[in-house]
């Protein structure tokens, strides 16, 4: 039996991670009868899960590499809802490239980050690949146009459980871009955007200004939020409670932007200018998590990408991962309090 309602995010705009500041995740747990903990605050002996997803009472909004590369390897896990925010992607250059657009990519030295221990902690890999297929796509090119070139990943050793790279100290390729070794790096979130100011680099393809979300599809887009099958099992209730204190935050979080940049700046360890440039002026608006059609769509086609470059140890049938119940429910929880008294 679950003692413990488990929580573990990454560092970036959610409305559960907004819930989690806000203090509502831990009097959901508190009001079943349960302890609350977080991965991120928790011994080195639990870091593991962020990425396993096998311990009975997590949930877990995250990069969907991770959470997709368990659920192939057969964690008991169910997806219970999806996010999407947009969340500066782009291809860097160096200060004096001539490089301008995605056609001017070919035969260029991509950054990519090498293998990790497995496919899961693998996600800055995923994430550099996926976004320059999308980039050189944009162009009419594919990857073998261009030279896929390693990079060393040197992770922050203060830092676990960050599946989408937002608290990493150097942006992953950017040395290499500055001496030379590379002619190119895929950069995403807050940080990247103060990188980039600090040594100069230029932006040589904006996705987020593509007007297809397929040309975004990436760890980060869409986030699912995903649940242990034992807690959702046992204790129905509990999940349902804790989507209905994210949608809750979702909807604090859409008059208060001051607000929420404020806890960004401490999850990304970034300054206000990188959140801004990061993020935008109206994506508080646009955290209520969902599974809608076109979300699940677009977690479809990162699957498959994952799949056929090696990232997942199998294929499995995205529609039977879906658990619709505990949003619904949660979604009826919360509108029946906006109705006036």
């Amino acid at each position: 039996m679950t003692e413990t309602l488990w929580y573990t995010r990454c560092p970036v705009p959610t409305a559960s991670g907004l819930a989690h500041s806000l203090g509502w995740l831990g009097e959901t747990a508190a009001a079943s009868g349960l302890e609350f903990g977080v991965l991120q605050d928790a011994g080195p002996e639990l870091a593991a899960h962020h990425f396993l997803h096998d311990l009975s009472g997590l949930v877990r909004e995250g990069g969907n590499v991770p959470a997709l590369a368990a659920r192939a390897q057969g964690s008991p896990t169910r997806l219970i809802g999806l996010t999407w925010i947009d969340e500066a992607q782009a291809i860097l250059v160096g200060p004096d490239s001539e490089v301008a657009g995605p056609s001017q990519l070919a035969g260029l030295r991509l950054g990519v980050p090498a293998w990790a221990q497995d496919q899961a902690r693998s996600f800055p890999r995923a994430m550099a690949l996926h976004g320059f297929a999308s980039a050189l796509k944009l162009g009419g090119l594919t990857l073998a146009d261009a030279f896929v070139t390693e990079v060393p990943v040197e992770r922050n050793p203060q830092v676990r459980n960050d599946s989408d790279g937002a608290r990493r100290s150097v942006t992953w390729g950017v040395e290499e871009l500055l001496r030379g070794d590379v002619d190119a790096v895929y950069v995403k979130g807050a940080r990247a955007q103060e990188v980039a100011r600090e040594h100069g680099l230029r932006v040589a393809v904006d996705l987020d200004a593509t007007e297809s979300k397929r040309s975004r599809v990436n760890n980060g887009t869409p986030r699912p939020i995903t649940v242990h099958a034992d807690l959702l099992e046992s204790r129905p209730e509990v999940v349902i409670g804790f989507l209905a204190q994210s949608l809750r935050a979702a909807d604090w979080a859409a008059g208060d932007l001051d607000g929420v940049r404020e806890v960004l700046q401490r999850e990304t360890l970034s300054g206000p200018l990188g959140v801004a440039a990061a993020y935008g002026a109206d994506f508080h608006r646009g955290l209520h998590p969902s599974l809608s059609e076109e979300r699940l769509e677009l977690l479809g086609i990162q699957k498959q990408f994952l799949y056929a470059h090696g990232f997942l140890a199998a294929d499995f049938d995205l529609e039977s991962w879906v658990a619709r119940e505990p949003l619904e429910r949660a979604l009826e929880l919360v509108a029946a309090e906006r109705v006036p008294a």
